[in-house]
């Protein structure tokens, strides 16, 4: 409600742009803003305030714009042009070229690699429509309506069932949940950018019957179109992805006529600038153990060099557990989508190689920082080399991890733990006070012992307080 409020006054003064170090800050500077602040689009009506909504509301954006229409970037090309180009790193004459021939991959993702899953997806907008921060309501419902009726076309693998967001039952929408399938609302950006108006009227869910091919509708874009399965095969999930692009612009183009949004410049046409050209983002999730040991910000310095982008497996700001990672490619304008898949895979397969020679020399006998520990005395190099790649049956633990302190710290007397121990340290006064023994006593006998020297304890302190004055 917000938002309608905000794009219906009249946003001549120049703004504050709370994301200071933004390609907006940069790039909309009060002259730019004087010429265009007062036009809108012919397809949505859009203005440039309603652009660059996130670089003013919020101070952590990036690029910190979307275009509401395939008209902002035309229209506004004085701000949408340099943005594009600084953050892409393209020239101003570049020229995007797309190509889907699988053909021209060469191999694999090693099938030996831990790949847990592959995910390739790209974004796509029909033309004559608003993109999503800008669409209107009418528009979204007719997107809706056309891709409703396109996609009972679908044949073979891609066939499958179209589940509206709205009215949509709480069993199905509890599937899609635990598929992690469905997307939701509430993300800061698309709300303030205007892309989660009249919520969740006009979008939906499409997937075949084995839940490899997926499309989103009208969330971010238009359309996301999805190709997924469990295990490492980016070869085989491309080629699904390529014939279910082709299969739903034909769809589309048989029903209103109309094809996907392509500019000769900047390639398909997205909400956000940063998806322009392919708006393709192939990933896998690997295990990567030697790189989390290595250090995060080493695996992120290797994947720069590789043209890839590391991410905990929970997204792009849901962090990182485990050694499980999202690997995928960094680009999206000025490469074509086989260049980028490409990539992609040679880059994964180079971690890999990498990762198990990490694991090769994390494996050697360690530096045992706390020399005059029980670890060091009793961890011998002999020990080491028979238990050293032993994980245990429950949890995965290590000789390695077990060791852990008496490896970082030179402060520890036994230097060792059983999967997770004691930690936290001491604040204020308040002590936990236990029994030291655990072997060679009875139970009695140490409950005993507790009990004689709390109460121990308690005399000394009172007479600690009268001495201090307490």
């Amino acid at each position: 409600r917000h938002y309608y409020i905000t794009n219906n006054l009249r946003m001549s003064t120049f703004p504050e742009i709370k994301s200071t170090h933004s390609l907006v800050a940069k790039h909309v500077t009060k002259e730019v803003w004087d010429k265009l602040c007062d036009h809108r689009t012919a397809t949505s009506g859009v203005n440039l305030a309603q652009c660059i909504a996130c670089a003013t509301s919020f101070d952590n954006q990036h690029c910190g714009i979307y275009a509401g229409d395939w008209d902002c970037y035309k229209d506004f090309a004085a701000v949408f042009d340099p943005i594009i180009q600084e953050y892409h790193g393209i020239t101003a004459d570049a020229r995007h070229t797309s190509d889907m021939d699988v053909s021209k991959l060469v191999g694999n993702v090693n099938p030996d690699a831990p790949v847990k899953s592959t995910r390739i997806r790209v974004g796509r907008s029909i033309d004559g429509f608003g993109l999503s921060p800008g669409i209107t309501k009418q528009q979204r419902l007719d997107v809706e309506a056309l891709f409703k009726s396109a996609s009972k076309k679908l044949e073979g693998n891609l066939s499958g069932t179209y589940y509206a967001l709205t009215g949509m039952e709480e069993s199905v929408r509890q599937q899609l949940v635990d598929d992690h399938f469905l997307f939701v609302s509430g993300d800061p950006n698309l709300k303030v950018s205007g892309m989660e108006r009249d919520w969740p009227e006009g979008r939906g869910i499409f997937h075949n019957k084995e839940k490899t091919f997926l499309v989103w509708v009208n969330e971010e874009d238009q359309f996301r179109i999805i190709s997924m399965q469990q295990g490492g095969d980016v070869k085989g999930v491309f080629a699904r992805l390529v014939d279910g692009i082709g299969a739903v612009g034909k769809s589309v183009k048989d029903e209103s006529g109309k094809d996907f949004m392509l500019d000769e410049k900047y390639g398909y046409v997205h909400s956000c600038p940063t998806n322009l050209g392919t708006g393709m983002r192939a990933s896998v999730h690997i295990d990567l153990p030697g790189w989390t040991k290595e250090g995060v910000d080493k695996l992120k310095a290797k994947c720069e060099e590789l043209s890839l982008q590391p991410r905990g497996t929970r997204g792009e700001s849901g962090g990182q557990t485990g050694h499980t990672y999202d690997i995928s490619n960094k680009h999206r304008l000025g490469y074509s989508e086989v260049q980028l898949v490409q990539t992609m895979i040679d880059g994964v397969n180079a971690l890999y190689d990498e990762d198990l020679a990490l694991q090769m020399k994390q494996l050697e006998f360690p530096t045992i920082q706390s020399t005059h520990s029980l670890v060091a005395k009793h961890v011998t190099k002999e020990k080491w080399n028979k238990l050293c790649k032993i994980s245990t049956k429950t949890s995965g633990f290590t000789l390695a991890k077990a060791i852990a302190c008496a490896v970082e710290f030179d402060n520890q007397h036994c230097g060792i733990y059983a999967g997770e121990g004691e930690s936290g340290g001491q604040t204020g006064h308040t002590y936990d006070i236990s029994n030291k023994h655990r072997l060679g006593y009875s139970e009695v006998q140490l409950v005993q012992t507790m009990i004689d020297g709390v109460n121990k304890l308690y005399e000394i302190d009172l007479e600690l307080q009268k001495k201090h004055g307490m």
